[in-house]
């Protein structure tokens, strides 16, 4: 893969002595997006956060748009062009969606899409209905979609995005493996973690599958199909 948006070499990183990722590698080319599956506990959310910052990483390489950014502080690396939808949302629960949304607002780097506030309301009609309303008030669903607007309207390069679907009813499910979709055809590289694979499947150019803290399995949707044998070693519950 010829300049990657994101590139991710041989990551590790520790929660106290306990050694969570072993050395974890993969790569988003620009317009694609990427999964990671695994069973609980098998660092996926973790290569997200040592990826934002938030875990720092004990060793290995972490580049964004040819710039290394293993180490940096967190909010430097938004501003360079990566987003993060944390799984927790970690929303402002006593500002209103609209200064919710207005936190998540910067210039971005240049060559990312620009967002708007009026886009966010064409995804999900009801943050506009609630616009004015304290966002502690939302429903789950609703925080969700109020979480991924904040970021993209930060004008990302990539999204890091953590089980957008968990605990979410199945027409808003849908919706948000369409915005998804669309964002990306709009420009946005996404690494999602995902725990539906029929969602994760449907909407990524290529999977990586981990266990243990590694990567084990590495491919296109159709390529993991064709291997029954790491469905059932490392995603089978």
């Amino acid at each position: 893969m010829s300049n990657p948006i994101l590139k991710v070499e041989n990551l590790n990183a520790h929660y106290g002595k306990s050694h969570i990722l072993h050395g974890v590698s993969f790569n988003v080319a620009r317009g694609e997006v990427v999964s990671l599956l695994g069973r609980n506990g098998s660092g996926r959310s973790t290569t997200l956060k040592s990826i934002m910052g938030l875990v720092p990483p004990s060793a290995g390489r972490v580049q964004l748009d040819g710039a290394e950014i293993a180490g940096e502080r967190s909010f430097h690396i938004c501003r360079r062009g990566l987003s993060y939808v944390p799984e927790e949302r970690e929303i402002f629960l006593n500002l209103s969606v609209d200064e919710n949304l207005e936190m998540g607002r910067q210039a971005g780097p240049a060559g990312a899409t620009k967002w708007a506030v009026d886009q966010m309301f064409t995804y999900f009609p009801r943050l506009k209905e609630r616009r004015n309303t304290r966002a502690g008030s939302l429903s789950g669903g609703e925080q969700q979609m109020l979480t991924m607007c904040r970021s993209l309207l930060g004008n990302p390069l990539v999204m890091l995005i953590d089980e957008p679907t968990e605990g979410l009813a199945p027409k808003i499910v849908a919706v948000v493996g369409e915005v998804i979709r669309d964002i990306n055809e709009k420009g946005v590289s996404v690494v999602l973690v995902e725990q539906k694979l029929t969602i994760a499947m449907t909407v990524s150019h290529r999977i990586c599958v981990m266990g243990h803290g590694q990567v084990v399995f590495a491919g296109t949707p159709q390529a993991l199909n064709e291997r029954p044998d790491v469905t059932e070693e490392w995603l089978a519950v």
